[in-house]
């Protein structure tokens, strides 16, 4: 048969022989792309564990050690890569019916990175590292209240002296420690060990080693998969952190293609970026606010003066000018990311000079010589004048944000002086005297609408984060009712109230929220944006990450 197909091919013209293998070519190339077809249709692409992630940060890690954590951001973003909260853990959790008590179960046989069992004895064990005063942990005040009992090897219970309704929110943040690595160290050296450099975890990566030059200075953290690790292992198999003093460098290393990723809460992340590249925002649940302190200044504890200065801050303008879509205008203390945000309450929340003006004409505030407003009491002259003390933080621009303010309050007939400070001294020299006319700054919502902390008059003072030196008997009523009720509907009714009531005594100026920029290489695939609390949580998600794919046969249904 071939020999005659030779035979007869050879028998060709010149032009027949042309067509003939032509023909043969398009029939080989139409069945191969046929069967391709065939192949893309009956398989799926599906992601694989292979090769290294390489993020870009600024700053050195400190202490990695969840009991301990403190303000050190990149502290936060190990944990999360080498941590699982409690609740991922645990095989069952439940409260009891009064509220008053809390079990949690273990699942079976679970390891630390090192291989060594963990069970409810490090959980007893982290709780009395966190509740030692002598250890400073920054989770003290979450926990110093709630008693731990080891009822077995996989069984702990936790009793509350209250109620508390989101009380799994704070089970599922906490990060435990082991026991068999800290437990024989003094508390007095908890903080210089070693291993809050070289951490054993239980999350899904686990510490490999570090690089440092002679200078101390750590240049790369390398991270591998946790063979233990409770979860789905991770698609990308080693994670790899380089450090570096400031945000230009890490650009530059991202172009040359020496990392695969870097985040920020700027907008010039992306600016100077020539590699290939994707972005991903992230909403969060921080916002940002002026904060009046009524008793430091009698102007400030007039209503008409504080809801002139919310009338006239123009948070759209400064959301859209400063941040270009990398921030939300906010009107209230719960953000829309929250549960119980309630869009109605805000309607009348609207920028307007004008409206601000007549609020202050109608409540006395008249102008001066120098064209700031003044109003006189008997012999009690008040200046609309105040100091806004203002945290030196870059990539949220809040001195350009306060001298944004400035100006529209200027308008109105109010002035400013903006006291710009580092904002790791804020807390110690301002807001634990409560010595501030106005404050810029930020408040942090975990994934639920708690925000006692922020309201309560119990907070006015120091360690309780009422900034604005806030007191409403009602508020504090239904925020102790909030916090109560495990019903998400009639706490909803409470929360609308709370808004409500907040937003009409203006006790700050809202201003925005932030939202969190994440930049990856085209190669790398699988991140979803979502609500994160902290920037570290970005990470909640990294074991969807991945960087290649096979394409394996579709099921039948």
């Amino acid at each position: 048969m071939f020999n005659r197909l030779q035979n007869m091919v050879q028998n060709f013209s010149i032009l027949e022989k042309r067509i003939f293998f032509s023909a043969i070519a398009l029939a080989i190339i139409a069945s191969f792309a046929l069967g391709m077809s065939l192949f893309y249709k009956n398989t799926k692409a599906v992601p694989v564990i292979s090769g290294e992630y390489i993020e870009g940060m600024v700053g050195q890690p400190v202490l990695i050690n969840p009991a301990l954590l403190g303000i050190n951001d990149i502290d936060r973003d190990l944990a999360n890569l080498l941590w699982e909260g409690l609740l991922s853990l645990a095989e069952e959790y439940k409260p009891s019916v009064d509220g008053l008590s809390w079990t949690v179960i273990l699942k079976k046989d679970l390891k630390w990175s090192d291989g060594e069992p963990l069970t409810s004895d490090d959980v007893i064990f982290t709780l009395d590292t966190i509740q030692d005063l002598g250890n400073r942990s920054p989770l003290f005040l979450t926990w110093q209240s709630i008693v731990a009992e080891r009822m077995s090897e996989r069984e702990i219970r936790f009793t509350l002296k209250t109620p508390y309704a989101f009380f799994a929110d704070n089970l599922n943040e906490l990060q435990i420690i082991p026991q068999h690595i800290f437990g024989s160290i003094p508390g007095a050296n908890l903080r210089l060990s070693n291993f809050n450099l070289e951490p054993v975890g239980n999350g899904p990566y686990a510490f490999r080693k570090y690089d440092k030059r002679k200078d101390g200075f750590i240049t790369d953290y390398y991270l591998e998969t946790n063979p233990y690790f409770v979860g789905n292992p991770p698609f990308i198999k080693n994670f790899r952190v380089k450090f570096f003093s400031n945000f230009n460098e890490v650009l530059s290393a991202f172009n040359r293609l020496e990392i695969s990723g870097f985040g920020g809460s700027g907008l010039a992340e992306t600016s100077g970026i020539k590699a290939g590249f994707s972005s991903y925002i992230f909403d969060t649940t921080r916002y940002y606010a002026v904060f009046f302190n009524r008793g430091t200044h009698a102007g400030l504890d007039n209503a008409a003066v504080r809801q002139a200065l919310a009338l006239a801050s123009n948070k759209q303008s400064i959301v859209d000018t400063m941040f270009r879509g990398l921030a939300k205008k906010i009107d209230g203390p719960i953000p829309e990311t929250v549960e119980g945000f309630d869009p109605a309450i805000y309607e009348k929340e609207v920028f307007s000079i004008e409206e601000a003006q007549k609020v202050l004409d109608a409540a006395g505030w008249v102008l001066g010589d120098s064209g700031v407003r003044e109003k006189t009491s008997g012999k009690i002259k008040t200046i609309l004048e105040f100091n806004l003390i203002v945290p030196q933080i870059p990539e949220l621009k809040l001195v350009e944000i306060a001298n944004f303010l400035k100006e529209d309050w200027a308008k109105i007939g109010v002035k400013i002086t903006i006291i710009p400070m580092d904002a790791a001294q804020i807390n110690e020299t301002v807001i634990k005297t409560r010595n501030y006319h106005m404050i810029l700054f930020g408040n942090v919502l975990k994934n639920n609408p708690d925000i006692l902390a922020f309201w309560h008059s119990s907070e006015r003072t120091s360690p309780g984060l009422n900034l604005s030196i806030y007191e409403n008997r009602k508020v504090d009523t239904l925020l102790e009712n909030i916090r109560k009720n495990p019903d998400p509907t009639s706490r909803g009714i409470d929360l609308a109230k709370v808004q409500s009531l907040i937003v009409a005594d203006h006790p700050a100026a809202f201003l925005f929220s932030p939202r969190y920029l994440y930049v990856a290489s085209n190669s790398v695939y699988g991140i979803s944006p979502f609500v994160i609390t902290t920037r570290s949580s970005r990470f909640d998600h990294v074991t969807e990450w991945y960087l290649k794919t096979k394409r394996v046969f579709k099921r039948s249904s």
